[in-house]
């Protein structure tokens, strides 16, 4: 193996949950204040992941106070303490840049995952 990989191998995070495009997220991300250390949620819709291995991010966006606001996250990173699925989504595309285009709670709009029910 090269040096590279196994550096990379070791940095990689394997506790975090899976998510996919299209799922709505919370991403609790580590910020220093001076001496202090908080964690802040950003919350919002993932429109697109990209990379491999312990280069890929993502990116989530959201709508603040009637302006969309989107950040790129790297997977990887020890700066995110976890993220959380709120809402599975079902989309049909890669990346969900045609959501940059809508107005109010259309811009927000996906689909939800229709959980599948064994009732019969």
């Amino acid at each position: 193996m090269n040096i590279i990989d196994k550096i990379e191998n070791e940095q990689i995070k394997t506790d975090r949950t899976p998510f996919r495009v299209g799922d709505s997220v919370k991403v609790h991300t580590k910020v220093v204040e001076g001496d202090k250390e908080r964690i802040q949620i950003f919350a919002g819709i993932v429109i697109g992941r990209k990379g491999v291995g312990i280069n890929s991010n993502f990116t989530v966006r959201r709508i603040s106070y009637g302006e969309g606001v989107e950040r790129v996250f790297p997977v990887n990173s020890p700066r995110i303490a976890k993220i959380e699925v709120d809402r599975p989504g079902s989309v049909r595309r890669a990346k969900l840049t045609y959501l940059r285009g809508r107005k109010g709670k259309q811009a927000m709009a996906v689909k939800e995952l229709q959980q599948t029910s064994s009732a019969s």
